[in-house]
């Protein structure tokens, strides 16, 4: 007879809020389709092995299970870095620490803030292209060495200078983490999504890429329009005004 008790309650609570994140995280990277494609070799696995007893088919399947998962790992490293990151930097967690946090870290990273506001209101009158991203809790560290380590004070001129479009420095991405710019120059994921409008160039299509892949937030400049956009959570969000831009910065960096 079949006892369903508690911890098969909680098995499959467990089981049901582990594929909804996956799905989550699947989607926002872009690779939903795959997602369903692993899904439903799983499905077919459990039922011709485990339920109908199926041995030939069972067997079979089992093999390409176990150099799958090799191949997933392969093929989703950003995803389970990103999946892994997330559980260690959970709300609870910045939610305590936010709790010890001085008014003069609040202070800094107001300041960090306007700095890259100004920086892209200038560069949006001048119809200046600029990429920045700024680190979140998943480590950029491979991105920052893929550019110019600088390791530089943030400030409105600096950034200016850096994007101005004579400057050697300012095609790739400038990276900011740690309340310093960090790197410039950097190369970032493109993303391959079809939904991205043909109008936005390859600054939009690496930050969304860059979005996908990790947590950070990207802001752009478009040197055709000068409007500003930002792309996070792998969500591309155009026509920024320069108050949402830094909402939507103070409100990520406060929480992080």
């Amino acid at each position: 007879m079949f006892n369903f008790g508690i911890k098969d309650l909680i098995d499959i609570i467990i089981v049901a809020l582990l594929l909804f994140y996956l799905y989550r995280l699947m989607k926002n990277s872009g690779t939903l389709s795959l997602f369903y494609g692993v899904l439903a070799f799983i499905v077919i696995w459990v039922l011709s092995f485990e339920i109908f007893n199926m041995r030939l088919t069972g067997t079979i399947v089992d093999k390409f299970m176990s150099i799958g998962l090799i191949v997933l790992v392969i093929l989703f490293q950003d995803q389970i870095k990103r999946f892994l990151t997330d559980i260690g930097g959970r709300a609870k967690w910045k939610t305590v620490r936010n709790l010890f946090r001085h008014d003069k870290d609040k202070e800094e990273n107001h300041s960090e803030v306007m700095s890259v506001v100004y920086a892209c209101m200038s560069m949006s009158k001048s119809k200046t292209g600029a990429l920045i991203v700024f680190e979140r809790k998943m480590p950029l560290r491979d991105y920052e060495k893929t550019g110019d380590i600088i390791d530089a004070d943030i400030n409105v001129r600096l950034i200016e200078n850096i994007f101005f479009k004579n400057s050697p420095l300012h095609d790739g991405a400038m990276i900011i983490a740690s309340h310093r710019i960090m790197s410039v120059g950097c190369i970032l994921p493109v993303s391959h999504d079809m939904n991205i409008p043909k109008n936005l160039g390859l600054r939009h299509r690496a930050a969304l890429g860059m979005s996908q892949v990790t947590d950070a937030i990207c802001v752009i400049v478009s040197e055709e329009t000068g409007g500003i956009s930002v792309a996070k959570d792998g969500k591309l969000q155009v026509k920024v005004s320069t108050i949402d831009l830094e909402h939507i910065l103070s409100s990520a960096i406060a929480t992080d």
